[in-house]
C-alpha cells in the first residue's frame, strides 16, 4: 500500500477504532494503525495476566477474561487490508501491483 494514496476505512472498522481512542486519518497508513492497535492488545493481556498474578481474580475466571478481550480487539485478527472500503482497496492493490512491475 502507498502512503501516500488516501486510505478510506471501512465505517465498521472506525467505529471499533475509536472504541480505542484510535483516530487514524486517510493518510495514516492500515499497517500502522495495526501495529498500534495489535500493541494495546497486548498490553491489556499482560495487564489481565498480572491482575491474575496479584489475585484480583480466581484462576478458573482467566480463559473467560481473555476470551473477552480477544472479542474487544477482533481487528487484530484481520489483515490491515481487509479495514479499507473496496475502493481504497482496489487503489492499493494496483500500486502495489505497479511497484512490482517497476521493480521487475
Amino acid at each position: 500500500m502507498s502512503a501516500d494514496a488516501p486510505f478510506h476505512y471501512r465505517d465498521d472498522v472506525l467505529e471499533q477504532l475509536w472504541r480505542h481512542g484510535v483516530h487514524p486519518t486517510e493518510r495514516t497508513p492500515p499497517a500502522l494503525v495495526h501495529q498500534f492497535v495489535s500493541d494495546l492488545y497486548r498490553h491489556e493481556l499482560r495487564r489481565l495476566r498480572d491482575r491474575l498474578l496479584r489475585k484480583e481474580f480466581p484462576k478458573t475466571e482467566y480463559y473467560g477474561r481473555v476470551v473477552a478481550l480477544r472479542k474487544c480487539y477482533r481487528l487484530v485478527s484481520m489483515r490491515p487490508e481487509e479495514w479499507l472500503d473496496r475502493m481504497s482497496r482496489s487503489n492499493a492493490e494496483a500500486a502495489k501491483d505497479a511497484k512490482k512491475d517497476s521493480i521487475s
